[in-house]
């Protein structure tokens, strides 16, 4: 067995090809990727999330063997004797002789903190290095955000723009507006769903990794697929990218809130779907933007300043946001509960056995592509969640779990405080509560349900009014005095009493009956 000076360690989500340490082979130098246990039990994934992110592993460490790096590849069959991450690195510098271990700091918390708690019992120097990935680095978070505090958004998304030039005009923003959000909330219309483009889909062989995972009974969630759809190396990523910017990004804006079931392709609509190559490092959050803006600014592209801006946001605003308020406000962000919620996580988030078209819809989508739009995942599922009191652990461990792109650092705080609210406000100013009434707004769903969205309290009334306004009560102390739900609260008290009253009842015998709605 070959010796070496340097062990490097590459995490699953942590494919960056273009990072420093690839710069030229060093003989030296051990590289581990490893496929382990402990990452994929430590919350039950879908199978194609554990797919794709095995097939990526296993794509990356050919890649580098092919630029003569020196690669260690290991498959759950190579790494099953370990009882965790410590124990596998811990052997492996012994049987290798190595005097130096390197590392890239982990993006989960968790990591963080057993790759730290690794020097105590570790006789050789050990390196943390950064990922090379993001905008800003870990150390910059308190220049931008305050820790457990409300930190707003639209503020951070406006000093990136101005401190990495992305669409700017000198000190001015492009256009002379800074945020076009009111431009992107259309309905898609039915001339506009004619337009909505065939996704692009790989063909990615995942059968052995497949009796991999079942010979080791991982237990998974999510339909299993021979052929894994999602890009599994930067190749793949990288015709993702182009094809959304060619055939999603001029329409992506206007409809990037929009729902339909009406469509082959009601799961895909405009969106870019590269979050899962992004969140895996095979794109880079600033190639992705100087692509993006390179088509928009080519002659006849069909872009204009208000699809190229909301997918902006997206990337160097919100990514990068959510990525800062979860490091500077760990580990205790995790446990906030401040609607104390309760309730257990109804059955059909696991099946879609359910009447309510929008969430069947939603769920069932999830199951079958470990993808759902970020609409879906918040006003459906999420406003579900929140508005039925679900205890805000199960709804982590189902958002964490269910989709391809769920990495804690991005799942944590969409989840816990934007989508439940359970932070109290440190990332939402209000909690994204609705009604059936938004869903309709937004999509045709409640056309298809058999569920009326326009009532509130008969026997066939839609669940999500009567637990809407169940929801507002019952933390009226919170919300009451909060200036963007303070209208609501007017409108309750305007209403008859005795219908107050019903729609009261019938939430209540809802949140009774939740598993068979």
């Amino acid at each position: 067995m070959n010796s070496f000076k340097y062990m490097r360690l590459i995490l699953g989500d942590q494919l960056n090809i273009n990072h420093s340490w690839y710069r030229q082979p060093e003989p030296d130098v051990l590289y581990v990727i490893a496929e382990l246990h402990q990452e994929s039990t430590y919350v039950k994934h879908h199978i194609q999330k554990l797919c794709g992110f095995f097939a990526a592993m296993e794509s990356f460490a050919k890649q580098l063997r092919s630029e003569n790096h020196h690669v260690l590849h290991l498959t759950l069959d190579d790494t099953c004797q370990y009882k965790d991450l410590t124990d596998l690195i811990i052997d492996l510098c012994d049987q290798y002789s190595i005097q130096h271990f390197e590392y890239q700091h982990p993006d989960e918390y968790r990591l963080a903190l057993q790759l730290e708690q690794l020097k105590l019992e570790f006789n050789r120097t050990i390196t943390c290095c950064d990922t090379e990935h993001f905008y800003l680095k870990n150390h910059e978070f308190e220049q931008y955000l305050k820790p457990h505090k409300h930190n707003r958004m639209e503020s951070f998304y406006r000093k990136m723009r101005k401190r990495f030039n992305v669409l700017m005009d000198g000190d001015n923003p492009a256009g002379g507006q800074w945020n076009f959000d009111a431009e992107n909330r259309h309905k898609l219309k039915p001339n506009d769903i004619e337009k909505i483009p065939q996704p692009l889909l790989f063909a990615n062989d995942v059968s052995k990794i497949l009796q991999r995972i079942n010979k080791h009974s991982i237990a998974t969630i999510g339909i299993a697929k021979s052929e894994l759809i999602w890009p599994i190396n930067r190749q793949q990523s990288l015709q993702l990218l182009s094809y959304f910017c060619d055939q999603c990004l001029p329409l992506f804006g206007r409809f990037q809130d929009a729902m339909t079931c009406e469509t082959d392709h009601k799961w895909s609509l405009f969106h870019a779907r590269i979050s899962f190559a992004l969140n895996s490092k095979m794109l880079q959050p600033m190639e992705v933007i100087d692509t993006a803006i390179k088509q928009y600014e080519a002659k006849q592209s069909g872009i204009d300043l208000a699809q190229i801006e909301g997918f902006i946001r997206q990337i160097i605003g919100w990514r990068e946001y959510i990525r800062g308020m979860y490091w500077i406000n760990m580990p205790d962000y995790k446990e906030l509960n401040q609607l104390n919620a309760k309730n257990p996580l109804p059955d059909y988030f696991w099946t879609g056995n359910t009447k309510m078209n929008c969430v069947k819809n939603a769920i069932d989508q999830s199951l079958e592509y470990a993808y759902a739009h970020h609409i879906q995942r918040l006003m459906v599922t999420g406003n579900f969640a929140m508005l039925a009191g679900i205890d805000p652990d199960v709804v982590d461990e189902w958002y964490l779990g269910i989709y391809i792109d769920a990495i804690e650092w991005v799942e944590l705080p969409n989840t816990r405080g934007m989508s439940q609210f359970a932070d109290g406000g440190l990332i939402a100013t209000k909690p994204y509560a609705a009604s059936g009434s938004y869903i309709n707004k937004m999509g045709d769903y409640c056309k298809h349900c058999n569920y009326q969205v326009k009532e509130k309290y008969t026997e066939n009334a839609c669940p999500f009014n009567s637990l809407y306004w169940h929801f507002m009560n019952r933390h009226s102390k919170k919300f009451s005095n909060n200036p963007r739900t303070a209208m609501v609260y007017r409108n309750w008290n305007k209403m008859d009493s005795e219908i107050r009253q019903k729609t009261l009842e019938k939430a209540q015998q809802v949140l009774a009956n939740l598993e068979n709605i």
